[in-house]
């Protein structure tokens, strides 16, 4: 008599869990009102977590709590952080300030990654835990850290499940009037005054050969520095758009030419402390 094959272990599956916008503002959107009720139930079903900051994941998991039961308490979640490198650095293939001088050579130098390996915090999804990625505002892998995690989870053979809600870059995008068919995040320029001024040329001349929109970020308290950038050396009749507090009471889209910017003046529209969205093109 043979013996049966024992069945395999049932594996958990990654769930991409988005968080709302507010991270950092001074005030928050009622979450009911930016996350539907089927992410909300889910994220409380879920014990343990890979997270970019255990604090803020556990902020959000008691909001969350507010609305719906979460499946253990707070103390007894598992949660795990991503490396401090991969915040700086990105999942893959990151970017240093460019120091050309031209704007020729103002492409950004790649790095590698930090080396780590993302297999490892899966591992509760192999012993058939259910399992969610979150990042401190907005979609997980999507101008946050995540990524190498959701590609470690295919190449293990796990189920990924994107949850909805909201992202912060295709929001601004969707209220910018400019391309939403031909797009491309650049992140974040150049620190450096002349680096950042080559990069913002030679991301223009590429949007203007192409119509392609450009979609920056910045911290917020160099929001100011940007935006500075953006009328001092963008083409008078490129389109810029910029965006800050999406999804709040108080949110800001607006979209006009840098002429039409620079007629208003150069004082800028946005806040030191609340994040934002820069796009151009034409």
């Amino acid at each position: 008599m043979t013996t049966p094959t024992p069945s395999p272990r049932p594996r958990g599956t990654l769930y991409l869990v988005p968080a709302p916008l507010d991270f950092g503002c001074s005030e928050q959107a009622p979450l009911t009102d930016v996350l539907p009720a089927g992410t909300l139930q889910q994220a409380a079903q879920l014990q343990h977590w890979i997270v970019e900051n255990a604090k803020t994941a556990r902020a959000y998991l008691k909001r969350i709590e507010e609305h719906v039961p979460l499946c253990q308490p707070l103390q007894a979640m598992q949660m795990v952080e991503l490396p401090r490198e991969v915040h700086k650095v990105g999942d893959h293939a990151g970017q240093k300030n460019s120091t050309a001088k031209g704007a020729k050579n103002a492409t950004p130098k790649r790095t590698d990654p930090p080396a780590f390996d993302p297999r490892s915090l899966l591992r509760p999804a192999l012993d058939g835990h259910d399992m969610g990625l979150v990042s401190e505002a907005g979609m997980p892998g999507v101008a946050d850290p995540g990524s190498s995690i959701v590609r470690a989870a295919h190449q293990l053979g796990l189920r990924v499940v994107p949850l909805t809600g909201p992202i912060s870059l295709l929001l601004a995008l969707a209220a910018s009037g400019l391309n939403g068919q031909s797009f491309a995040f650049i992140g974040y320029l150049p620190q450096d005054d002349s680096a950042r001024a080559n990069a913002l040329r030679m991301y223009e001349a590429h949007a203007r050969k192409t119509g392609q929109a450009q979609i920056a970020i910045e911290t917020p308290y160099r929001n100011a520095k940007l935006w500075q950038a953006c009328l001092q050396h963008l083409q008078a009749d490129t389109w810029l758009s910029v965006h800050s507090g999406i999804s709040l009471p108080t949110a800001r889209s607006q979209s006009m030419s840098v002429k039409s910017w620079r007629k208003q003046g150069e004082e800028c529209p946005m806040d030191g402390k609340t994040p934002a969205v820069f796009i151009f093109g034409c």
